[in-house]
């Protein structure tokens, strides 16, 4: 059953994609249709949860068959070409923040993506990339993945044979992270956005589902009705909750000055507890609800599952599309047609880089097969 793939994770991974974008193109319509407008969590826990799940189906099987030393070398693999994409994006992204600089004069874009640090201190800046302490907006996500694999790269053989200890122990670092703010130091002198002692819980919450569920996403044979009743109330709660956030007089009616202060604020830098329950409870009930079947193989779920299938790629160029996206719509008078039409352009063109990565995948592979 290990061997089975199942097609809704490349969906959700895809469909994360899609979300990240829209969220990076500010005050863009389609954002407002992004799980971050639904509930607490957003498409990041997605993203790093399935990336926690995805990478444990790929390497225990490594592990197993081949030992640690196997695993270990792939795992550090992957890490250094997340660590090349992330100082060739930099590159690149810095490149097309000074595109839209010179075309629109009514925004500073370098000032808005965090990039006025490397203008001012370049030599210092790119130091700082290199050690992963200089992330400018939008990068994040990948400096938090190369640290993830790493500690997965050690913690695989803990993980497979004692995965609940290793959860527990990592449920342990969570908690003192929260309790005593620990983070890792970034070029201000703050912290980072995300910071990794925190996210590496879903991280390895995504690994331990996996070990456990066997075949990816599975649902469980006889789903446990108080779970996923109590699931269900927690994610209509959480709805309620930030439709209000948009309607102060009736949020200040609903939510005591008590309950307030115990709600708030919910941090997404260290993982708040409310939108790691909500994500968990978004994670059950989506494997229990939505199943596999041919519904994944109609087009646009077909072209999704592409976009997840490379999601490394896709993000890399979801981040240079987004500050690009944002200069066209203020040059086009930032329009309701115009939000939407650059958006859904933006997609597509993130959908035919995937097809195109695809598409190259076979042939690398046909050709050894032919010969």
């Amino acid at each position: 059953m290990q061997g089975i793939r199942d097609d809704r994770i490349d969906f959700f991974r895809g469909l994360a994609l899609v979300f990240i974008f829209w969220d990076h193109i500010p005050g863009n319509v389609l954002g407002d249709v992004t799980i971050r407008n639904f509930g607490l969590s957003d498409a990041a826990e997605m993203f790093v949860f399935l990336a926690g799940y995805v990478a444990t189906l790929a390497y225990r099987n490594v592990l197993l068959r081949d030992g640690f030393a196997a695993a270990c070398g792939r795992i550090l693999r992957r890490a250094w070409t997340l660590y090349i994409a992330h100082i060739f994006l930099l590159v690149l992204l810095i490149g097309a923040v000074s595109l839209a600089n010179s075309h629109v004069e009514t925004r500073d874009f370098v000032q808005e993506m965090h990039l006025a640090y490397f203008v001012s201190h370049p030599e210092q800046a790119m130091i700082e990339a290199l050690t992963l302490r200089f992330k400018p907006h939008l990068m994040d996500p990948l400096p938090l993945y190369i640290i993830l694999m790493l500690a997965f790269a050690a913690m695989l053989p803990l993980l497979v044979k004692y995965p609940l200890a290793s959860l527990a122990a990592s449920g342990g670092l969570y908690a003192l992270a929260l309790h005593f703010d620990w983070n890792l130091p970034s070029e201000t002198g703050g912290g980072w956005f995300f910071n990794p002692l925190a996210w590496q819980f879903l991280f390895f919450l995504g690994g331990v589902a996996a070990l456990y569920r066997g075949v990816p996403f599975a649902a469980p044979r006889a789903p446990n009705r108080w779970l996923l009743s109590a699931a269900l109330v927690v994610l209509a709660l959480s709805a309620a909750l930030v439709w209000t956030w948009g309607r102060p007089e009736l949020h200040d009616a609903l939510i005591a000055p008590t309950l307030g202060q115990w709600l708030y604020p919910i941090d997404k830098t260290n993982l708040d507890p409310l939108r790691l329950i909500h994500f968990l409870s978004l994670a059950y009930c989506t494997a229990i609800l939505i199943p596999r079947g041919v519904w994944l193989d109609t087009p646009l779920p077909r072209q999704i599952r592409l976009m997840g299938r490379h999601s490394l790629e896709v993000f890399c160029l979801g981040v240079l599309l987004a500050p690009i996206a944002d200069a066209l719509c203020t040059l086009a008078g930032d329009g309701l047609a115009v939000q939407i039409t650059v958006g859904l352009a933006g997609v597509a063109v993130m959908t035919a880089f995937a097809a195109l990565r695809e598409w190259g995948r076979h042939m690398t592979v046909r050709k050894p097969a032919q010969a």
